[in-house]
């Protein structure tokens, strides 16, 4: 018996960096809890752009937010995990080295920007709703981060290498979408956020159901007895899963749930 359903937002619930939540997304979570079914979103996103996503519903679910490394339920913190400063400042330098990028650094409380570029300010602002402010210098938050971000609008492929040889063996690096790059603790994924989640709540594996669409998803997947990746999600992560979901344009989650969990 699933008692618990946890899914990844962009590309797997929702089309990348948008807000537009499927209307029937909140009667069907509420149906889940009535079930005795927990439901979770995961994300690459900031708590407060989850929350802003998912205001309707935000006080019958549970946040993993910021790819695992925040993990929040009804306001209250359950799990932060935070970034050694002297690693944080390290990032945070080479990427003012890649012109073409911008970065954000995390914490619970707030996203923090250098970067004044309208189109980039639009985004995290307007697209994703994250709580952001503009600073000149990050060096002085990296003592309380727990996610850094390298964002490239023409795409982070050609990125990829580079940085997992540069801070793979110290930090888990990961590409969350087409255009972003993750940096966290090694130990700090969706996957281990999961992880404590079931512990808390006395779920097990066998009981979760997940989804997602990226490497970043991986994690979960994997804590997760019935996994399903959406068709449109990468190879690697297709050949993980135990199932295949419906395309994100087909609400394929939505699909899945109701055939599997609500059906009468």
């Amino acid at each position: 018996m699933i008692k618990l359903v946890v899914t990844d937002i962009d590309g797997t619930l929702l089309p990348e960096g948008t807000d537009r939540m499927p209307p029937e997304l909140y009667e069907i979570v509420r149906e889940l809890k009535e079930r005795g079914i927990l439901f979770a979103g995961a994300s690459g996103r900031q708590y407060a752009s989850m929350m802003h996503v998912f205001e309707p519903i935000a006080q019958d679910m549970i946040f993993i937010a910021e790819n695992g490394s925040n993990v929040m339920c009804r306001g209250r913190n359950m799990a932060t995990d935070r970034i050694a400063p002297q690693l944080a400042r390290e990032v945070v330098a080479y990427i003012r080295t890649k012109k073409e990028c911008y970065q954000a650094l995390s914490t619970p409380e707030v996203m923090y920007i250098e970067a004044e570029d309208s189109d980039y300010l639009s985004l995290m602002r307007d697209g994703y709703h994250n709580k952001i402010e503009v600073v000149p210098d990050l060096m002085p938050y990296c003592e309380s981060t727990n996610k850094l971000c390298l964002y490239c609008g023409q795409g982070v492929e050609h990125l990829a290498e580079e940085v997992q040889e540069k801070f793979g063996k110290r930090l888990n690096v990961m590409i969350s979408g087409s255009i972003w790059i993750d940096f966290m603790n090694p130990w700090a994924d969706k996957g281990a956020a999961l992880a404590t989640i079931q512990k808390l709540m006395h779920i097990k594996r066998e009981e979760t159901m997940a989804f997602g669409d990226n490497f970043n998803d991986m994690g979960m997947l994997k804590n997760a007895g019935e996994s399903y990746a959406m068709e449109n999600a990468h190879p690697k992560l297709k050949e993980a899963a135990k199932y295949i979901a419906p395309p994100v344009e087909e609400q394929g989650v939505l699909q899945v749930i109701r055939e599997r969990l609500l059906a009468p």
